[in-house]
């Protein structure tokens, strides 16, 4: 979704070669429930925000059919019309809100530069790095086809649609088996599809989803693909694959968990922004300061662990409060 700038590119252009520049007060990059929050907290603490979207507006909810655990919405309500009722408030407080791709920054100044679509510089005295993470998948067409119809990557998102099925998880690490524990107690059974003949998860979660009845390890298979009638209905797998016992097997499911982790879209700050060995930005605790004086992080960039819509918007109000405390503080 955001990416480092390649200098050596078919178009030629340098970053030298560059002549739209922009200044503005308050820059927020991403949107997402992070973005949009931080977008109506600025815009009401008149920092007068400028936010590109990126090239998914809205963030991984916009994939996302129901979302049920949202404070204020008792029914329910789709990701994407939440994305756009946050993102109409943003709005409405005066948030210019745009189209564009961040590729590049430099934040060896006091002044933060940041390149859009590599053609274009914004500068601003606070920078909101609010770019989220995005979900590893297989790779497999039929993710695609079944996404939001019984593929998901978010189990504490939407679990609760699988009561009293059967679903299957994909992964062997910490992620895989905390996910399948937590679906073990909403639904019939787990089949947590494991490509190696062992798991990569710790010592205690590994006690811990052996002695969950309702889960089945499938051990040394691998998804070929996804069956069902314009929802998932099962999967074929790969049992053994490349060796002489391979063989093909088909369970029967309603759901399709990928739990093999995410990958924050953090690239094109890392030169300038301390990152975990994953790639998550670092923050202070208790707050959303990077390493950086005056560039701040918020939302699923940044949070290895809850990565939900509602911790994102606490960390979105967070990002700018603590930008408009700097600027006071700053210039009195």
């Amino acid at each position: 979704m955001f990416k480092a700038m390649n200098l050596d590119d078919s178009t030629g252009k340098s970053a030298s070669q560059v002549t739209d520049t922009e200044k503005v007060k308050c820059l927020i990059i991403g949107s997402g429930p992070a973005g949009y929050t931080a977008a109506i907290y600025a815009a009401r603490a008149n920092l007068s925000p400028v936010m590109y979207e990126g090239l998914q507006p809205g963030g991984q909810l916009t994939t996302t059919t129901e979302v049920e655990n949202f404070p204020g919405y008792p029914e329910g309500i789709t990701g994407p019309v939440l994305m756009e009722d946050l993102k109409a408030q943003a709005a409405r407080f005066g948030t210019d809100i745009r189209w564009g791709l961040a590729t590049k920054v430099d934040f060896s100044g006091p002044v933060h530069k940041v390149w859009i679509d590599e053609n274009k510089i914004v500068e601003s005295e606070v920078v909101i790095i609010a770019t989220g993470a995005t979900a590893k998948y297989l790779g497999i067409d039929d993710e695609k086809k079944y996404a939001g119809s019984g593929v998901s990557a978010c189990a504490t998102c939407d679990g609760f649609f699988y009561r009293g099925k059967d679903i299957a998880v994909v992964g062997g690490g910490d992620t895989a088996a905390e996910e399948a524990i937590y679906l073990a107690g909403l639904v019939n059974k787990v089949y947590l599809i494991v490509r190696r003949n062992e798991l990569r998860a710790s010592k205690v979660m590994q006690e811990r989803v052996f002695r969950t009845k309702n889960i089945e390890v499938l051990w040394e298979h691998q998804t070929k693909g996804l069956i069902g009638d314009g929802v998932v209905e099962g999967a074929i797998l790969w049992k053994k694959k490349g060796t002489p016992e391979e063989e093909e097997v088909t369970i029967k499911i309603d759901g399709f968990f990928l739990a093999i982790g995410h990958k924050p879209n953090s690239d094109f700050v890392k030169e300038y922004i301390d990152t975990d060995e994953v790639g998550y930005i670092k923050t202070i605790p208790g707050s959303s300061k990077t390493n950086v004086s005056g560039v701040f992080a918020c939302g699923d960039v940044q949070d290895s662990i809850y990565r939900q819509a509602v911790t994102a918007a606490g960390s979105g109000c967070m990002a700018a409060m603590d930008a408009e405390r700097y600027l006071s503080e700053k210039h009195g």
